[in-house]
């Protein structure tokens, strides 16, 4: 995912420079003046893109977001160039941060929030007896994991064991990490096919310790 939001702001980025290429004088008549413009509706579309890529690439509580809401209206002695010069500078910004991994940190707060609350519910399950979908939502927090850290490391996403090889190929962790994401995937796998015999209570208690410390250290 993270390559494509790169790949999109460098597209967004081209349709900018397209747009101020676009420059022209026009007389203001109630400027009394000739003053530069660009065109319109080719602003007004690049303005959704851009407004669309900051809100998935970066969330609408981040400074890029609002920052990009407050400047895209133009003000009365503006051009509309004077309009899509600010939210260049925004835009810009946005980018280099992103690309910087500048937003990872606050991403990464969210998730682990997100991850916390799983597991807590997985824990939950476990104490009140449910072991075998108490095993499945912990499983679907590991899974997501790795998801993740082939997402930063530009590693394709697959099935969970090609996942784990993979990163572990890439030295995102040791060998012993990989042999234990395997355990724990036996343990999931067993859980949703319907095979509580294959394993125990404990099993479950600490395949959720585990991926919780797995959390807390890569992600």
């Amino acid at each position: 995912m993270s390559d494509l939001y790169k790949q999109r702001f460098s597209e967004v980025h081209a349709q900018m420079e397209s747009l101020l290429a676009t420059q022209k004088n026009v007389y203001n008549e109630f400027l009394g003046r000739n003053q530069i413009e660009i065109e319109s509706t080719a602003l007004l579309e690049w303005k959704i893109k851009a407004k669309n890529l900051l809100n998935k690439a970066c969330g609408v509580e981040s400074e890029h977001y609002q920052a990009f809401e407050k400047n895209e209206s133009s003000g009365l002695y503006e051009s509309n160039l004077d309009t899509l010069q600010r939210l260049k500078a925004i835009f810009m910004a946005a980018r280099e941060d992103y690309e910087g991994g500048y937003l990872r940190s606050t991403k990464s707060l969210i998730q682990a929030e997100v991850f916390d609350s799983e597991l807590e519910q997985a824990q939950a399950l476990l104490d009140a007896g449910y072991k075998s979908p108490s095993a499945v939502v912990a499983g679907v927090v590991l899974e997501t994991s790795l998801r993740e850290l082939c997402d930063r490391h530009s590693i394709p996403h697959g099935k969970l064991d090609k996942m784990n090889a993979d990163l572990a190929k890439e030295g995102v962790f040791n060998k012993l990490q990989q042999k234990r994401i395997t355990a724990i995937a036996d343990v999931r796998n067993s859980a949703a096919h319907g095979k509580p015999d294959d394993f125990s209570e404990a099993d479950v208690s600490d395949m959720i310790r585990d991926i919780t410390r797995f959390v807390a250290e890569h992600l």
